[in-house]
């Protein structure tokens, strides 16, 4: 970790250059959605509604697309789709100062995913391709990018937006954006082409997806993300309502604890990788689901004094889970089909995002808070015991 570190400040590594590449257009991507995005999509008549989908729509779209940029990127190589990727994440943020109604608005943000679409899974797939050292570790180093872009991202763009206009700040995305091709060029291109091995690109198109179904572990991987990622996602949404409707409960709570949760994230991410190396990454995303599974009880049944206990077990949960859970894809998908199985296990991910408030929602319109939160919590426990179970037999296989 240290070693990671000395190289980031000095770029002398492809994993720091990555690194950097992945928090210059995630930062200023995330600027460009949190606060920034809702408050131009209601300045132009988006009413809520609308404004949800608006939000949501950039996420659909890399649920759709990340497969095929992975297999696209498994063909070609990562380098060029990287390159790609950033001159999207540079060019888009331009064109919102032509937008005046919500549908032009829909259009833009639905072809701005495609930069997420063709960056997520093609990173990881190139941090995966390093080397086969320390997964856990690495993939847990490189995460922690995007995490402090999303802590720095709210904050900057709040003070931004003190000083100039929706249409400055989007410009001002798109120029400093274009700083992230700086480390790409620098980096090498850990793909080796083989003309000989190519076929035809549907043919490889379908083979990729062959293979990232019958793989046991990116289902397990993408299962597990998706779950994580539903509970999460819901919380996030409802949260600060339940907050709000409690007694004496403020919106600067809400902040409050969403703040301490990626914090907590962002210190244990690292100790999640390296547990996740040292002790089998099916053990450690375990212990991870059952701090969530606690950290969602806790929510209706702590003292005031105590409501962000929840929020530090669900981003130490995060830390243990998201770096072990990409290791583990990473060790059982073949190099030749990587970013393929990145792509389809990204895909897996963002359904989490979409449909966990809308569970939520449609729960919360039948239940109290207190109940579906411990649904939420039932459900986490339910996949920790299939979870148990397939990591028992893993261990009587093994010793076989």
């Amino acid at each position: 970790m240290l070693e990671n570190i000395r190289n980031l400040l000095f770029l002398k590594s492809n994993l720091a250059r990555i690194f950097v590449a992945d928090f210059i257009v995630r930062g200023f991507y995330q600027i460009g959605k949190t606060p920034l995005l809702p408050l131009f999509a209601a300045s132009i008549g988006a009413g809520e509604l609308i404004i949800g989908f608006i939000v949501s729509i950039s996420t659909m779209t890399g649920m759709l697309l990340k497969p095929l940029f992975g297999m696209l990127s498994d063909r070609w190589g990562r380098k060029i789709w990287l390159l790609a990727a950033t001159l999207l994440f540079s060019g888009i943020p331009f064109l919102y100062q032509f937008v005046s109604t919500e549908q032009e608005l829909m259009v833009l943000r639905l072809f701005h995913g495609i930069s997420t679409a063709i960056f997520g899974p093609v990173s990881l797939a190139y941090v995966a391709g390093i080397n086969v050292y320390n997964l856990g570790a690495r993939m847990a180093f490189f995460g922690m990018s995007r995490l402090l872009a999303s802590l720095i991202a709210p904050l900057l763009a709040s003070a931004l937006l003190t000083f100039l206009s929706f249409e400055m700040v989007f410009l001002l995305i798109g120029i400093c954006s274009l700083f992230a091709m700086i480390p790409i060029f620098l980096m090498s291109d850990n793909y080796v082409d083989k003309p000989s091995d190519h076929v035809p690109i549907l043919k490889q198109f379908y083979s990729s997806l062959g293979y990232s179904i019958k793989i046991p572990a990116i289902w397990l991987a993408g299962f597990l993300e998706l779950l994580v990622y539903l509970t999460i996602y819901a919380v996030k949404a409802f949260l600060p309502l339940f907050i709000i409707s409690q007694e004496g409960g403020t919106v600067l709570q809400a902040g409050l604890f969403f703040f301490v949760q990626e914090l907590a994230h962002v210190i244990f991410r690292p100790v999640g990788g390296k547990l996740s190396d040292e002790y089998g990454q099916i053990l450690v995303i375990s212990f991870g689901m059952m701090l969530i599974s606690l950290g969602l009880y806790f929510l209706t049944n702590l003292i005031d004094d105590l409501f962000l206990l929840p929020a530090v077990l669900f981003g130490i949960g995060q830390g243990l889970i998201f770096p072990s859970s990409v290791a583990l894809l990473s060790k059982n998908a073949h190099d030749n089909y990587l970013g393929a199985a990145m792509g389809f296990y990204g895909a897996l991910r963002n359904l989490g995002k979409v449909i966990g408030p809308i569970i939520a929602g449609i729960l919360l319109s039948i239940f109290s808070y207190a109940t579906v939160f411990n649904i939420l919590a039932g459900i986490i426990i339910i996949a920790l015991i299939v979870l148990m179970f397939f990591w028992h037999k893993k261990r009587k296989y093994e010793k076989v």
